[in-house]
């Protein structure tokens, strides 16, 4: 499948989650577990929902000095977290790519 992608897998604690992945094929945003496939699923139709409004993501700073955002649905619940970056401009470069990806992901791979 090409990038950019969703992809759904099945974790080790038989909860699913999805990986957004941008169109260089980096991973860009990682979900929160969930007990079933059809959830995982509404989480993906959130993050496209949401990507793209600018206050929908919270950038945090770490204990260790490194920076993440959290991508918010409407009610303010977590959808998907990001990697951790050196400074504060990855992190606002990150959240950019999340939201070109979202807008432009072709499907979904199930790889769980």
């Amino acid at each position: 499948m090409n990038y950019p992608k969703f992809e759904i897998f099945k974790g080790k604690n038989d909860k699913f989650y999805f990986r957004l992945y941008a169109r260089n094929g980096q991973q860009v945003l990682s979900s929160q577990g969930y007990a079933s496939k059809a959830s995982c699923r509404n989480g993906i139709e959130s993050v496209k929902t949401n990507a793209s409004n600018d206050a929908q993501y919270e950038h945090k700073e770490s204990a260790n000095g490194k920076f993440y955002f959290n991508l918010l649905a409407a009610n303010k619940q977590v959808i998907g977290s990001s990697q951790m970056y050196a400074g504060k401009q990855g992190c606002v470069n990150g959240t950019d790519a999340v939201k070109r990806a979202a807008k432009d992901a072709e499907g979904v791979e199930d790889v769980s």
